[in-house]
């Protein structure tokens, strides 16, 4: 690993943004996807969601109490997630409206290439849109994405630009790229003016062309790389389970905050000390909460919405409350 690039991506980081750290929770608002066929993708080995969206679709209850412990618990919603054509565009805008209520900053959208009807639609609604850009090897993105080419995505960005409406990709470390690519990478931030971008380590799924995930050291050089060449640029790191010793490096990196780790699931657990030990490693200030219960009675968070909506909310969050939260919290 080179270590002197580390450090001056550390440094520049002190230098242009906060030392505070936030764990970033993606909201899944959908398993459904209409293309399916990402060759590392989990969603490409369940044929069963693909054929039918109503299977995969999360209900609003489920989604708007997983925003309100995200909110209690001072995790930041890294963007609001689905496959492409999992909801229909009012049904969309009518659920950003609710998680609005609740969530008190504007999300990022990740659901697909939208077009520009889609996005005049969306715009008042949304902090901006993220790009599913995975691999910026022409090559290897034609292989592991063949539904989801990436002038698509270019498309969307061009109209993005026009709105001015915030623009964010993803990054996904460990399909077959080289440090080779990196220009292309630094290209396409340069050309699309990105303000944020997610790298992800690859997490290997069952019955996928993958079968491990790569290096940290590779991972960091990475996030290292990107933070040297845009000083300013809003970097989120994903880090799984299994990875979690990684953490202290990937914010040494240039990382602003992470993300991907089962939060709701693991809280509280020993997994979740690590979370914050790695990140007090790193010599940064953890502003969310992994380990403490967060309030029971929501109640007063809930008051815009109608009474049957509400009562679903509430029971929702009483089953993660007392199933999931509070199994490890304090």
């Amino acid at each position: 690993m080179d270590r002197d690039l580390i450090d001056n991506a550390n440094s520049l980081f002190l230098e242009n943004h906060s030392e505070e750290c936030f764990f970033e929770r993606a909201i899944f608002l959908s398993w459904y996807c209409s293309k399916g066929d990402c060759r590392f993708c989990w969603m490409s080995t369940q044929k069963n969601l693909i054929r039918d969206p109503k299977k995969a679709k999360r209900r609003p209850e489920t989604i708007l109490a997983e925003v309100l412990i995200s909110k209690l618990l001072d995790w930041k919603i890294e963007f609001l997630s689905g496959g492409y054509e999992s909801y229909t565009q009012d049904e969309l805008i009518s659920l950003i409206k609710n998680i609005n209520l609740i969530y008190p900053e504007k999300c990022w959208l990740n659901m697909g290439t939208l077009n520009k009807e889609e996005l005049i639609a969306y715009r008042p609604y949304i902090k901006g849109v993220t790009g599913a850009v995975e691999t910026i090897n022409p090559v290897l993105h034609t292989h592991l994405c063949p539904s989801k080419p990436l002038s698509d995505i270019e498309m969307m960005f061009d109209i993005c630009k026009e709105m001015d409406i915030d623009r964010s990709i993803t990054i996904i470390i460990g399909l077959g790229e080289t440090f080779d690519d990196f220009f292309l990478l630094k290209k396409f931030i340069e050309k699309y003016e990105i303000q944020r971008i997610t790298f992800y380590a690859l997490n290997p799924h069952k019955n996928t062309i993958f079968t491990k995930g790569p290096d940290s050291e590779y991972y960091a050089e990475w996030i290292a790389k990107t933070r040297i060449s845009f000083p300013k640029l809003e970097i989120v790191a994903g880090s799984w389970t299994e990875r979690l010793s990684e953490i202290n490096l990937l914010l040494r990196a240039g990382a602003n905050s992470i993300t991907k780790f089962k939060s709701i699931k693991l809280f509280g657990s020993s997994y979740a000390k690590t979370v914050a030990d790695q990140v007090s490693l790193a010599k940064r200030e953890f502003k969310s909460n992994l380990t403490r219960l967060p309030e029971k009675d929501i109640t007063k968070y809930l008051y815009p919405f109608p009474d049957e909506l509400k009562i679903k909310i509430i029971e929702k969050y009483n089953m993660y409350y007392n199933n999931r939260l509070k199994k490890n919290g304090k």
